[in-house]
């Protein structure tokens, strides 16, 4: 089915598909992992580029009660890191449809947009420069031009190479190019 033949829908009557989901665990990763002495595969604490915070399992920066993931926190399992990841998604999502009242989009854009926000976090979403201002104005592709605002990490500009190193930002900015791909095909 192609786009014109397709209609948006009302932000309020969507939600994150499983391949959204799917597409944003990939994208953050697992992190560091190992194995316990009973087989179980565990997530440890780290920080992913230098300047973030810490996190933990997949892209997991804070638990269900809002506390901080620290360092110092003990390992979870694979099944702990789906599910915080499903409960901070699934948070973020409530405040990301009051966020867009009276918005219209296509199920793919909802789930590219709330990939957006559990990499960038719901305040950054209600911020001028995010695509959300955009939005509420209709403007469907200038939504996805604001994308590629979207490539700072700790003060760095995550397109320019001298910031691809071990500890550096490049994801930022390959994600925000994918991101932008994917929204401007489906306009």
């Amino acid at each position: 089915m192609t786009t014109s033949t397709r209609q948006r829908i009302a932000v309020a009557l969507l939600s994150l598909s499983a391949a959204g989901f799917a597409t944003w665990k990939a994208s953050e990763g697992d992190g560091p992992t190992s194995v316990r002495a009973d087989g179980a595969v565990v997530h440890h604490p780290y920080v992913p580029t230098v300047g973030d915070v810490p996190t933990i399992g997949h892209g997991s920066t804070r638990y269900e009660d809002g506390t901080a993931v620290r360092l110092t926190d003990p390992p979870i399992t694979r099944q702990r890191a789906e599910q915080l990841a499903r409960n901070l998604h699934n948070a973020d999502e409530v405040r990301f449809k009051a966020s867009l009242p009276d918005v219209l989009l296509y199920p793919g854009e909802f789930d590219l947009y709330q990939d957006w926000v559990g990499q960038f976090g719901s305040g950054n979403w209600r911020k001028p420069s995010s695509p959300r201002t955009w939005l509420l104005r209709g403007d469907y592709v200038g939504a996805c031009q604001a994308l590629l605002l979207w490539r700072f990490q700790a003060g760095r500009d995550c397109r320019l190479p001298q910031n691809w190193g071990p500890q550096g930002c490049k994801g930022v900015w390959t994600r925000q190019q994918k991101r932008h791909a994917e929204c401007m095909a489906m306009q």
